[in-house]
């Protein structure tokens, strides 16, 4: 399961013509909340897209719409109340996401600083009670947090990220990223269960089998080890491909998540007229 809470959605076909006609648009009129859901208990997506109207936010509390995610001292908890897409079925229940330790690790995705991202909970346990579907089950989990003062249109091109959970309880991170212009940045960072990290020297990049959509995607796993694996495909579109993949990291064999992104692809007029049929917006 992903859920992402967006204020200013990167992917919004709405949100891109809006800041074509006015390049100050609020990033709070474009907000929605992102449910993916895999396994036995059934498929759902939902990412319904909403207006400043339907926004409320404090220090310890988010609200889009009819879901709402808070900070009770504790954990997060994810009260969910979404419809998915194209199917409507709704996704309806609690996620509680209680963090071993807290990370205050920040880094700029970007030359000039305009992207940001650090892991808030990189090493933590979720529990799950959905109504709709009924669903229940607990196991690992790990909260992140992305932010940009611009389109990821104008510095990206594409990125490679993973996560995967070590021997010792700490989770390993790459972030894989290819700029327009200037250096390509990775950031290989192994965060501990208290919430220290440290980097580490990130092994080469190899070449994952293209997904039905054609798109290209990497893995950097140990020279030497076992290739990496691609072991499912969780979502295969035009633009964006998220997977479980088997490599090798640090010296251990281990199963990642793995998410590759297109951004030219993003941005082509084809998947903004595409991307209404998963994202409806609510005014």
């Amino acid at each position: 399961m992903t859920i992402i809470a967006f204020v200013g959605s990167c992917f919004s076909p709405y949100y891109a013509w809006a800041l074509g006609r006015n390049p100050a648009t609020a990033a709070e009129n474009h907000c929605a909340v992102n449910v993916a859901l895999y396994g036995d208990s059934g498929r759902r997506w939902t990412m319904t897209e909403r207006s400043r109207r339907h926004l409320q936010r404090s220090a310890r509390e988010l609200v889009i719409g009819p879901s709402r995610v808070r900070w009770d001292g504790r954990s997060l908890v994810i009260d969910l109340d979404e419809i998915g897409v194209p199917i409507p079925q709704r996704v309806r229940g609690r996620v509680r996401v209680s963090p071993r330790g807290l990370s205050t690790f920040n880094t700029a995705l970007d030359a000039a600083g305009h992207h940001r991202w650090g892991p808030i909970a990189p090493c933590a346990r979720v529990e799950v009670e959905l109504k709709q579907p009924n669903a229940r089950w607990s196991g690992e989990a790990y909260l992140d947090s992305n932010e940009g003062d611009e389109p990821i249109h104008t510095p990206f091109v594409e990125w490679d990220w993973s996560r995967a959970a070590l021997k010792d309880g700490s989770t390993a991170v790459i972030y894989d990223v290819r700029a327009k212009l200037g250096e390509d940045r990775v950031i290989a960072r192994r965060f501990r269960p208290d919430g220290s990290s440290e980097a580490f020297v990130p092994p080469p990049r190899q070449a994952l089998p293209r997904t039905f959509w054609r798109m290209p995607r990497t893995m950097r796993s140990d020279a030497g080890a076992p290739p990496a694996r691609v072991a499912q495909t969780l979502e295969d579109t035009p633009f964006y491909v998220r997977s479980v993949l088997e490599s090798s990291l640090l010296g251990e064999r281990v199963t990642s998540v793995h998410e590759t992104l297109s951004v030219p692809r993003v941005v082509s007029r084809s998947t903004r007229f595409m991307l209404p049929w998963r994202m409806p917006r609510v005014r």
